[in-house]
């Protein structure tokens, strides 16, 4: 089945406490961090202080996508504050293996990264060294975006890149309820979902449609 990352950048901000419990409660399987710095991208989310505060209110991993500029000066901040799985963006960085060895450090699984509109045969030399490969489907730095018609397309090559490796798919970007059996279909593992979770019906009943899709 599925596995459903609900974004926190769709939530109310004021009650993102209660947010959290409620997602685990729902059935989450993890808690999705859209970091932005206002430079990589052109939006500002997520200092690592709110993550250590989160971090009481829900036994959930937290899964932390870095949208910066410098992801080796972001690292240790994230992850001495409570990140399960950091994802950085190639073209953020000049040594990738690097960067990899930076999040290994602190004994993080480690993610890895694409704009939709980059080569996604990029990711190819490091398949064997992360966790987790994250396709985008949508440019990052807003949240509310309709997805790219070709993500599902983006999603079977790099299923086919990661082939029989134990390297998790995740996909970001203008999920609903229309494209989640697409994403899936192509080899989702995880879809991340922000207004799909925050919208419309309970917290319990997105949840649990999005991970039905899958049946």
């Amino acid at each position: 089945m599925v596995k459903i990352a609900p974004s926190l950048l769709a939530a109310d901000s004021a009650y993102l406490g209660k947010t959290v419990s409620d997602l685990e409660l729902a059935g989450a399987d993890f808690i999705h961090f859209d970091v932005m710095d206002g430079h990589f991208v052109p939006n500002l989310t997520f200092g690592p202080n709110i993550l250590k505060e989160l971090k009481k209110h829900t036994s959930l991993p937290f899964d932390v996508h870095l949208m910066v500029t410098n992801p080796d000066e972001c690292i240790s901040w994230y992850a001495e504050s409570g990140a399960d799985l950091i994802t950085f963006h190639l073209e953020a960085t000049e040594n990738p293996n690097q960067t990899i060895q930076l999040i290994r450090d602190y004994k993080l699984k480690v993610g890895i990264t694409l704009k939709p509109s980059s080569d996604i045969k990029q990711i190819i030399p490091l398949v064997d060294d992360v966790d987790l490969i994250l396709v985008m489907g949508v440019q990052p730095g807003f949240g509310g975006q309709t997805f790219y018609p070709d993500t599902t397309e983006r999603i079977k090559l790099t299923k086919d890149i990661i082939a029989n490796r134990n390297v998790l798919l995740e996909v970001d970007g203008g999920i609903n309820f229309h494209n989640a059996p697409l994403c899936i279909d192509a080899g989702a593992d995880i879809l991340v979902a922000g207004t799909a979770v925050f919208q419309n019906k309970t917290l319990t009943e997105n949840i649990t449609i999005l991970k039905g899709l899958s049946k």
